[in-house]
């Protein structure tokens, strides 16, 4: 039962970011791509930051800026600029074979062999996600190609470092998530102000999109998210991931007037249909014995144990101080 609720908080994340297209689209100034991955990121990650008060130790200022450049500070804006580059939802497409990548990552740099049925249920999600966005319409563009594989690969790459480094002791998803999320946004700013120029001004609609995107979308989206990590496997995490188009096509269906064509709600059901089969899988290790370099018990002999317990008879106040 504890496992069933983990997945279905984690699942809420790529459903969360299944709305992102909708309120970019009807709340939102055009055009404005790294504005809007900024003020997704870095308020988010400075409302974390500040909630859980707690900053990177050591080894971590690294991991922290490695992860969030990963997850966040190079994710966003690719995801941003093959969406607007690539027709027709190939974007989603692209980023629907992040299952594959993952297994192919996982085994590079988990030691987790892949399955054959990793493989052939990442392929099923891929083909319904395409029945789903796909439609036929202008030529692929090489730099949006580029953009959205490269997107793919660094999301994929964020979540199976996430995993194989965990989280250092005493520290909850709360601040890691926050750390990542300041990390892309410091990312982000200098290329948004560079390429974008100053903020646009914003009305009332655009601030209530904006503040959605910030909270719900991001904070609480990526918290859930990097909790699920730590508590599934790499690969059963990422198969969440094809929830996203398909919510992005029930709420553009329900709220934005499109229609859905038979072939596409078979295509539904076959990226959910994968997507349940993706946690057919064997549950995650705890966060703290999935990380690289953390201390592990050791098992003593009889003997041994008998061993320290006279020595600490002896040792045990100066071992105190």
């Amino acid at each position: 039962m504890n496992r069933t609720a983990t997945v279905l908080l984690t699942a809420l994340a790529p459903a969360s970011w299944g709305t992102t297209y909708a309120v970019t689209t009807e709340f939102l100034p055009p055009d404005r791509p790294l504005f809007t991955a900024l003020l997704r990121a870095l308020p988010a990650g400075l409302l974390l930051l500040g909630i859980t008060r707690v900053l990177p130790r050591g080894i971590w200022w690294g991991r922290a800026a490695v992860l969030g450049a990963l997850n966040i500070g190079a994710f966003f804006p690719l995801l941003f600029l093959s969406a607007y580059r690539l027709p027709g939802g190939m974007a989603a497409v692209v980023g629907s074979a992040g299952p594959l990548f993952v297994v192919g990552l996982s085994a590079l740099l988990l030691g987790q062999r892949p399955t054959a049925r990793s493989v052939v249920t990442g392929i099923v999600a891929a083909s319904g996600v395409s029945l789903v966005v796909l439609k036929a319409a202008g030529a692929l563009d090489a730099l949006g190609v580029a953009a959205a594989v490269a997107s793919t690969v660094s999301m994929s790459a964020g979540t199976v470092l996430t995993k194989r480094w965990g989280r250092p002791e005493g520290v909850g998803p709360l601040a890691l998530t926050g750390w990542q999320l300041t990390a892309g946004g410091l990312l982000i700013a200098p290329l948004a102000l560079l390429v974008e120029g100053a903020p646009p001004a914003l009305d009332g609609p655009a601030i209530g999109g904006y503040l959605y995107l910030a909270l719900a979308n991001t904070a609480v989206g990526y918290w859930l998210w990097f909790r699920g990590i730590g508590r599934l496997t790499a690969t059963q995490v990422t198969f969440l991931g094809p929830l996203s188009p398909l919510t992005a096509a029930l709420v553009g269906w329900a709220a934005l007037g499109q229609s859905l064509t038979p072939l596409q709600l078979a295509g539904m059901a076959l990226a959910f249909g994968a997507t349940v089969a993706g946690q057919l899988g064997r549950p995650g290790q705890p966060p703290v014995q999935a990380a690289a370099g953390a201390a592990q018990p050791r098992t003593f002999s009889f003997r041994e144990r008998n061993a320290r317990k006279d020595s600490m008879d002896v040792t045990g106040p100066a071992l105190r101080r």
